[in-house]
Order: C-alpha cells, then structure tokens, then sequence
C-alpha cells in the first residue's frame, strides 16, 4: 500500500520524492489502519449465539462498550495516517519550494502544512464526537461561541502569538534563511510557526520567540542590508607634528577612495579632536557586503593598512598618559609649629 501511494504521489508530483522517508512516515499508521479495518469487517461477519442472551434492562451492553472502544481506535489510526500523509505532501512541495529562488516560499510550505494538520486534527475531534459519543456537534459548536469569550481571556497570550504569525505572514518583514537583529537578538530564521519563531544565533544556539514580540518591537532584516559601515577613531600622539596629521589623513583617504571594496560610498576622515591624551582621526567607510564575515575581512586590511600607513608617515599611535605636576613649598611658608 505505501508503494501503491508512493508511486501514484511521484507519478502526479513529477518528483523525486525519497522512499526511505516516504515508508518511514507513511507507513506505520497505514499498517495500523488496515489491521483495525480488517478486525471490523472480520466482526460483521461473527453471528452472537442466542444461548448468550441479551442484557437485561439497565445492564452493560459489552458490545456497545467494544464497538465504541474499536471506533474511537479506528478514528485515532485514520488521524494519525491523516496527518502522516499532509507531512508527505509537505515534503513533496518543499522539495518543489527549494528549486525556486523565492525564499518566500520555503517559509509559506511548513507554516501551511502545519495549518493543515491543525484543521484536520480539529475536524476529526468534531467526527469522533459525533460518531462515537453520539455528540450534536452543532450545538457544541454554539455554545462554542458563547464561551469563546472566557476561552480568549484565558489562552490571551497563545492567541496573540497565532495572530501576530498571521501579521508576519502578511507583512513579511523576513523569510527563512534571513539574518535579523531583535530586542537584541541576532540570528538567522530557522522556522516560522504558529506561537515562535526560530532563531540559529551566530554561536549556533537555537533561540526560540514568541512571535508576538517580533510584531511588539523594532525588528532590523540584517540580510536587506546593501553595505555596512565602520566608524572608528585612530588615536595619535600629541607630539605629532600637523603636516605629518594631515598627511595621514589624505594617505587613509586616498586608500579608502581607491580600495574597490569601499569606494562605492565616500568614505570620510577628518582630523576629528583634540582628545584628553590624544590627536583623534575619525576614520568611516563604507563595504558592500551584507555578511559579516566578510565585513570584518575589509575591515581588518584597511586596518592593517592604517597601521603602515602612520609607521611611513613618522606617526606614532597614542597611549592614555597624564602629566602629574607637583609643588613644592618651602619650609618658610609652614606655620611656625610645623617647622619647629
């Protein structure tokens, strides 16, 4: 049977759907719902021998009891099958999302089958009840309503994260595999779900958030960005001459104007300060690249670059220093008791 669906899924999907995960998810639950469907169509062919008698008024009917025990069984094996084969379908179109180069996709396929799962899952409650416990699930439904109100106030947080799921659904502020920055928080969207959200930080934790803080706060996209800035401050000694500040100042602007990797954005550097122990050159440029590492690469060559820069200048960097002055008063200014 599993190869029977296996086969129809690839024939219909155009779709080189692994087997090995197919069978493992398929079927378990499958061979559970052919054993429960044979035992009941074994049952209806068994005759009960008059000789047994039947239940006296008020008795336990032991077959009602089995029947009820065996639909509830039938029912959780139709579910549990149900909700294995929405997992297949899942796979299937994540396997047709990751050919795309929308991202957007990749985050819609699990957020959908899960939505899928929650409605499935719901509608058979509503079947079982109906079915086995002789539930009039309309009028459950109604009164559903009427205590909606005390449902809502008691799950108020779990709601706010399904809505807020809902709102970044719509607005889309990111999409798996994106890098953002919230409350602080880096890291790179792993899954997007009903209640949190996912993040794998830049030290590999996994960082779970309820999605109604995403929607609550400022949430910066790290991977919109085009380029990022460096601003930093290079510290000369006072004893600098000034031909010799200005002319480290043109020599770093002039190698910011002609690196390729910084040149796209005017870099600025400007004698900036007069700092407490030191002659402050404000040092910004700007690389085109969102990822950090590679930031950081740019960052470290100009840096070393500044370094050669002030040595072939004569320049040398500063270092926190203080010039401590004492007095010291002669013995003819103290009181007459103190020299005594």
């Amino acid at each position: 049977m599993s190869r029977f669906v296996f086969r129809w899924v690839r024939k219909e999907s155009h779709e080189e759907v692994p087997w090995t995960e197919f069978l493992r998810l398929l079927r378990p639950p499958l061979e559970v719902f052919i054993m429960l469907l044979a035992l009941y169509l074994a049952s209806k062919s068994l005759e009960v021998p008059g000789a047994w008698g039947t239940p006296s008024d008020g008795a336990l009917d032991f077959r009602v009891l089995i029947e009820k025990v065996y639909f509830s069984a039938f029912l959780l094996a139709l579910t549990w099958l149900g909700i294995r084969f929405i997992k297949c379908m899942g796979l299937l179109f994540k396997l047709k999302a990751q050919k795309t180069a929308s991202k957007l996709d990749d985050q819609l396929v699990p957020f959908f089958r899960d939505l899928v799962i929650m409605l499935f899952v719901i509608g058979m409650v509503f079947i079982a009840l109906g079915r086995v416990f002789s539930v009039d699930v309309l009028t459950l439904v109604t009164s559903l309503g009427i205590g909606g109100l005390a449902i809502a106030l008691a799950a108020r947080e779990t709601l706010e994260n399904l809505f807020a799921s809902f709102a970044l659904m719509i607005d889309r502020p990111f999409t798996v595999g994106d890098s953002i920055n919230v409350g602080g928080t880096e890291g790179t969207i792993v899954k997007l779900g009903f209640r949190s959200t996912r993040l794998q930080t830049f030290d590999g934790s996994l960082v779970t958030l309820p999605n109604r803080l995403l929607t609550s706060q400022s949430l910066e996209n790290l991977s919109e960005r085009r380029q990022r800035r460096a601003r930093f401050v290079v510290r000369l000694a006072y004893d600098t001459p000034g031909p010799t500040v200005k002319a480290i100042v043109e020599t770093i602007q002039q190698h910011i104007d002609q690196n390729p990797e910084t040149n796209e954005e005017p870099g600025v550097i400007r004698f900036d300060a007069f700092g407490e122990s030191s002659l402050d050159v404000l040092v910004i440029f700007y690389v085109q690249t969102a990822i950090a590492r590679e930031f950081n690469r740019v960052k470290e060559e100009v840096n070393l670059k500044i370094l050669e820069i002030v040595k072939d200048s004569g320049g040398r960097f500063a270092f926190p220093s203080r010039e401590l002055y004492i007095r010291q008063e002669s013995s003819s200014a103290l009181p007459e008791s103190e020299t005594t």
